[in-house]
């Protein structure tokens, strides 16, 4: 915003492109108004040139805010029967428990940027999975398309 004058007008497409919560939105479009500069969001139809613009904008922000805390709610309970049956987000393992015991044996006669060029892997990916796999770290199997 330090672009702005006062007179100007800030457009965004949509509130979300301004802040990412209700009191920061809120925190924005009143320095905004102190500095005389109005704002507009086209998307929500939105113009702080009057009383009325002001109060949409509350309204519109406190819905998108809802919205926000409705989706990381069902995220994170989406998460938990996943955790629940086992499965993890993320990316599956790059190696298996297999590949893994052949990797360690490999590092006794080779260096680790060798055994990792073999498995087509990155040396530090190696070294993390290796210190896993030595931790007796077994993770479940990786989320497949569950969310």
């Amino acid at each position: 915003m330090g672009l702005a004058k006062p007179g100007d007008t800030v457009v965004v497409w949509r509130l979300d492109r301004l802040g990412r919560s209700l009191s920061h939105l809120i925190q924005v479009v009143s320095s905004l108004d102190r500095q005389g500069i109005e704002f507009v969001s086209l998307m929500e139809n939105i113009d702080t040139h009057s009383s009325t613009g002001m109060l949409m904008f509350h309204m519109i922000a406190a819905l998108a805010e809802f919205e926000r805390g409705l989706i990381a709610e069902r995220t994170r309970a989406g998460l938990a029967v996943a955790r629940s049956l086992g499965r993890l987000p993320g990316r599956p393992p790059a190696l298996s428990a297999v590949q893994l015991e052949h990797a360690r044996h490999l590092l006794i006669t080779e260096p680790l940027e060798a055994v990792a060029r073999r498995f087509n892997v990155h040396r530090q990916t190696l070294r993390r999975s290796l210190k896993k796999f030595e931790a007796g770290s077994t993770s479940p199997e990786p989320m497949d398309g569950l969310l």
